[in-house]
């Protein structure tokens, strides 16, 4: 289910995201950040650390759902929702579902890799055994200048 909708709660979650994005940049990363969240709490932040792990997996939707399972003492995160700064890859959108996330949020859509609507839609696939809520473009303008600002300023070395 695509929901249009969001609640002030959904902007205040989806800014920490976008602080832990900013994060990234101190080591280099893309500007990628993601919250997980239960019952209006955090259960985890987390940033990409592709460049300072040199782990291609280590992206911020994966961390952040480690550091939640880890937190919640199971691997299922059934009541969560995730807030991501960008649309999820095809493998963190894999990862959104085997986790059993409810709701997924996230800023502006992904034309080249998303796997949360735009490319593919993973989170949403009947065939899977879960699918999430999604709801995109929550504060998508913030989000897209971060990333628009990052790789600008790769172009010009």
């Amino acid at each position: 289910m695509i929901d249009e909708h969001t609640t002030p709660a959904d902007e205040r979650f989806m800014r920490l995201a976008l602080d832990e994005a900013k994060l990234a940049l101190n080591h280099d990363d893309v500007p990628i950040g993601a919250v997980v969240v239960k019952d209006g709490d955090v259960l985890s932040s987390a940033h990409n650390e592709r460049e300072l792990r040199g782990d291609p997996t280590a992206h911020a939707e994966t961390l952040a759902l480690r550091r939640a399972t880890e937190r919640a003492g199971d691997w299922r995160l059934e009541g969560t929702t995730a807030y991501v700064t960008l649309e999820p890859c095809s493998m963190c959108a894999g990862a959104l579902v085997l986790a059993r996330v409810d709701r997924l949020v996230y800023g502006p859509q992904d034309a080249r890799a998303g796997a949360a609507l735009s490319l593919y839609n993973i989170t949403q696939d009947p065939r899977l055994n879960h699918q999430l809520e999604v709801v995109p473009g929550v504060l998508e303008d913030e989000g897209a200048a971060l990333l628009t600002g990052f790789f600008e300023g790769r172009r010009h070395l």
